[in-house]
C-alpha cells in the first residue's frame, strides 16, 4: 500500500463495556490493505469481542469504525458483511440442516440481494459460483452432504466458502483452528493462506498457536485487559517484555 493511502480499515476509540467490565476498552487500529495481522492476548482480553464490535454483532458504546473510508459503527451486520468484511468463528458456524452446497449458495444469494427471490427456483441460481468455491476449499466432492453430517475440519472448511461468498476485501478469523488435530490444522492453514495470497485478501485473525501466528503474520497486536498492549513486527512482539509477562510466558490463551 503506498505510504499515503488511507488503511482499509481504521479504528479509533472503539470501547464496549458489559456493566463494570470493560471488555473493549478505546482500541484503535489501522489496518492497511494486504496485510495478514494477528491479534493475541490472554482469556478474557476481548478479543472475540473486538471482532463482535468491527462485525456488527454488537453495538459500541464509544468511538468511530472506518472502512474503506465509510463509517461502519451504527450499521447492522448483514449491511456490514455486503460491503466486503467476512469473519469465522471460533466454533464453525454453518445451517446444520442444509448440504454443503446449500450453505454456500444461500451467502451467495443473500450478497446478491436474491435471498427472498421466491419467483425462480433457487436449484439453479449461482450454481457455478457455488460449484468453484467448493472446489477452492476441497469439498468438491462433499457438496450433498448435509453440513451435521460432516467431520469438524470439513465445517471449518465450508465456513471458510461461506465467509468467501461475498468477495471480502477483509476475512476475520477468530481462531481458525480451535477444536482441530494438528494434522487438520495445518492444512486449513495451508488452504487459507493460498486463497488470501491468491485473492490478495487483508486479513485480521486471532489464533491460540504461537508457531502459527509468528509462522504467517506480518504484524501482531497485543490486547491485554480491553486495550492494545503492544503492536509490531512478530520478532518486536517476541522480545517485548511486557508481552513476554502478560501472555507469552503464560504459554498462550484464547479470547
Amino acid at each position: 500500500m503506498p505510504a499515503n493511502a488511507a488503511p482499509l480499515l481504521e479504528v479509533r476509540e472503539i470501547r464496549k463495556h458489559f456493566g463494570g467490565v470493560r471488555a473493549v476498552d478505546g482500541v484503535s487500529l489501522a489496518l492497511p490493505s494486504g496485510e495478514i495481522r494477528a491479534l493475541i492476548g490472554p482469556n478474557g482480553a476481548g478479543k472475540t469481542t473486538l471482532f463482535n464490535l468491527l462485525t456488527g454483532l454488537l453495538p459500541a458504546d464509544g468511538g468511530s469504525i472506518r472502512f474503506r473510508s465509510e463509517e461502519l459503527r451504527d450499521l447492522p451486520a448483514h449491511r456490514i458483511w455486503r460491503r466486503g468484511i467476512s469473519r469465522t468463528f471460533q466454533l464453525a458456524a454453518t445451517f446444520a440442516s442444509l448440504t454443503a452446497f446449500e450453505n454456500v449458495q444461500v451467502a451467495l444469494l443473500s450478497h446478491a440481494g436474491r435471498a427472498f427471490d421466491f419467483f425462480t427456483p433457487a436449484r439453479g441460481l449461482a450454481r457455478d459460483r457455488t460449484c468453484d468455491l467448493l472446489e477452492q476449499v476441497g469439498l468438491g466432492d462433499q457438496a450433498a452432504k448435509v453440513s451435521a453430517f460432516l467431520p469438524y475440519g470439513d465445517l471449518k472448511r465450508l465456513e471458510l466458502a461461506i465467509a468467501l461468498a461475498n468477495d471480502p476485501a477483509l476475512l476475520l478469523l477468530d481462531e481458525p483452528t480451535t477444536g482441530m488435530a494438528p494434522e487438520e490444522r495445518a492444512q486449513l492453514l495451508a488452504l487459507t493462506e493460498r486463497i488470501v495470497l491468491a485473492r490478495g485478501l487483508t486479513v485480521l485473525f486471532t489464533e491460540h498457536d504461537m508457531d502459527v501466528v509468528f509462522g504467517i503474520a506480518d504484524t501482531i497486536m497485543v490486547m491485554h485487559q480491553g486495550r492494545i498492549l503492544a503492536q509490531g513486527k512478530p520478532a518486536d512482539i517476541r522480545a517485548d517484555p511486557q508481552v513476554q509477562r502478560v501472555y507469552l510466558g503464560m504459554g498462550g490463551g484464547s479470547a
